[in-house]
Order: C-alpha cells, then sequence, then structure tokens
C-alpha cells in the first residue's frame, strides 16, 4: 500500500486527484442533479482540497489504522 500512497501524494497523482474530483463535480450537478448530484458534488471537494493540501486520504486512513495496531 504503501507504493500507492507515495504515487497518489506525488505530483501526477495530485493532478489525478484534484481532475477526479472535478469530475465528481461535473457528474453531480450536471449529470445527476438533485440532492443526490449535490451530495455528490460535496463529496468531490474532499479529493480536490487532499489534492492540493498534498496528503492522501488513504495515508490519514493508514496512519489511524496502524496507530492502533
Amino acid at each position: 500500500m504503501s507504493n500507492l500512497i507515495q504515487f497518489l501524494n506525488g505530483a501526477f497523482g495530485r493532478v489525478v486527484r484534484v481532475a477526479l474530483g472535478v469530475a465528481f463535480i461535473w457528474y453531480g450537478l450536471l449529470v445527476l442533479g438533485g440532492t443526490a448530484g449535490a451530495i455528490l458534488a460535496v463529496v468531490g471537494l474532499v479529493p480536490i482540497g487532499l489534492g492540493v493540501r498534498g496528503r492522501c486520504l488513504l495515508e490519514l486512513v493508514a496512519n489511524k489504522t496502524a496507530g492502533t495496531a
């Protein structure tokens, strides 16, 4: 899993996460619409925020579970 986290924290991985977040927002607002679309659009903000910040959600989860083991 560490190779995946290293990739996602790299420059290309960050761009992929931001693009995925934009795709979620676009799909949610323009294709789905309604409440489900709004929820998907808000969920799309997570990969954008983490991509800009430079941290991967998998890294945060892995650190949390590693601390409890």
